[in-house]
């Protein structure tokens, strides 16, 4: 037979909000009463009246966290039941943020009883003059993620007992909003010493009255506060594409935004190479605009929408690495690799006849060499040893040379393509990204280059009549510039 456990709301307010019933019950000299804290106006009233209770204050300064507190609480009610029922009172009402009545509901060897207590929303929802149906959230203060608050609501957070916890909220809430924005703290609400304070969100832990009863009220926040939020990023991409939305962005679709793509990847990497964070950011936006571009036009036809787009990049995120998420053990970057490959494979086995599938074809063509050699590496078609590299490199040269000599134009383009196949190939075997090399030495070209239009413009120079060695001199000094 279960153990018995009868919990005691205790109302959010004082003695003359506590029901007739509850208040006989609390007053029994039979029972005795556990209190999760003292700290409530009604506790203070029965007190003294004689009552005596025992509360488990104590257990929150013996530990460093809520959850060790409410466990604690938990097994100390659990053993108390071997000598027989046992009441325990709480704040507000039983079932709205107490995580110990949660746990003791769990708990496998307790029969739970909750008896009435009213909730402290109501006071809350009068005193601030707001109407929960606009939009509203309840947060514990103690233990939440700020990704999962919803900004455009009212939001109310729940036991902030102290300036810590406060603090806790408030260094969360600067990540999305400003310093001067305008939170209410509510004490006692529905009580004669109910008190509201408005103050700017910096100062939130400036307080030092916190309480048992303290809630911190964050209002709905105006969209023009929320650019940086996904969700207000996806409302301006489907009013660019609504009736009244920008001409333009109504008329796109996925094959004429396929150059954009190509473009903003680029000066991505332009950015990243330049090592400009600044440059990254808004680059990585642009991403992002194709990609939502892209989406918003599959949610207009029906087809699909970003959320399909996100659920299906999680998925696959998740499939790929049972390191993380799954029992797998991995211990070098090697076996990742290997994971990763083995799990593609599975994945798109259906539909992938030839070990060089999946490849796109409109790849500029020295990446989409490195990409071919790579997926053939993978099933053994490669050279063991670099040097054997170079010795290929050598043999396509000596046959460029030749097609030269015969003056064949049609076989030099196909000597000239083997050798850059080769040499993306030997960039391959020393972990060189071919593309992103010849990036860099195409920066390199445009900065020296540069260097000298700048030197002749500067000696009022014509670069026309310019000899090569003239120019190798300026050329040189760009190359010393480099390594000062």
């Amino acid at each position: 037979m279960k153990r018995q456990i009868d919990i005691i709301g205790l109302g959010a307010g004082d003695i003359e909000q506590l029901p007739l019933g509850i208040y006989r019950r609390l007053t029994d000299e039979q029972e005795i009463i556990y209190l999760r804290t003292a700290d409530h106006p009604v506790v203070q009233t029965l007190e003294q009246e004689g009552v005596r209770f025992h509360a488990f204050d104590g257990i929150y300064e013996a530990h460093d966290t809520f959850s060790d507190v409410y466990d604690t609480i938990v097994e100390r009610l659990v053993e108390a039941t071997e000598h027989g029922p046992v009441v325990y009172a709480v704040p507000g009402h039983p079932m709205m943020a107490e995580k110990t009545v949660q746990l003791l509901l769990e708990h496998p060897d307790v029969a739970v009883n909750i008896i009435g207590g009213q909730s402290f929303l109501d006071d809350l929802f009068t005193a601030l003059s707001i109407d929960p149906i606009d939009g509203f959230q309840l947060i514990d203060a103690t233990e939440f993620q700020r990704q999962d608050l919803k900004l455009g609501q009212h939001i109310i957070f729940g036991q902030v007992y102290d300036r810590m916890v406060a603090s806790n909220v408030k260094l969360s809430l600067l990540e999305e909003l400003p310093a001067d924005f305008i939170v209410t703290i509510i004490d006692a609400a529905g009580t004669k010493d109910e008190k509201r304070i408005q103050t700017p969100l910096v100062e939130l832990d400036y307080d030092e009255h916190f309480s048992n009863l303290s809630s911190v009220y964050v209002p709905p926040v105006p969209s023009h506060l929320l650019h940086h939020q996904f969700s207000r990023l996806r409302a301006v991409i489907a009013e660019l594409r609504g009736p009244n939305g920008c001409p333009w962005d109504q008329a796109q679709t996925h094959e004429s935004l396929r150059q954009y793509a190509i473009e903003e990847v680029y000066e991505l990497i332009e950015a990243i190479d330049q090592g400009d964070d600044e440059g990254i950011v808004e680059e990585l936006g642009d991403v992002l605009l194709q990609v939502m571009l892209h989406s918003q036009i599959g949610d207009d036809s029906g087809y699909f929408s970003v959320d399909d787009v996100i659920k299906t990049l999680t998925d696959k995120m998740i499939h790929r690495h049972p390191h993380v998420f799954s029992d797998r053990e991995v211990d070098t970057v090697e076996e990742v690799y290997q994971n990763w490959d083995q799990l593609k494979k599975e994945e798109k086995g259906a539909t992938r006849q030839s070990v060089l599938d999946g490849i796109p074809q409109g790849l500029p063509a020295l990446i989409h060499a490195y990409k071919l050699q790579k997926k053939a590496a993978k099933v053994g078609f490669d050279w063991e040893d670099r040097e054997d590299v170079w010795d290929k490199l050598k043999e396509e040269v000596a046959e460029v040379k030749e097609a030269i000599q015969d003056g064949d134009q049609e076989e030099l383009e196909k000597e000239f393509g083997d050798v850059l196949f080769v040499v993306t190939n030997l960039a391959r075997h020393y972990k060189i990204n071919p593309e992103l090399a010849l990036n860099r030495a195409n920066d390199k070209f445009t900065t020296r280059f540069r260097y000298i239009e700048a030197k002749l413009k500067e000696h009022e120079r014509d670069m026309s009549q310019m000899t090569l060695e003239q120019f190798d001199t300026y050329w040189n000094e760009a190359k010393i510039k480099e390594k000062e």
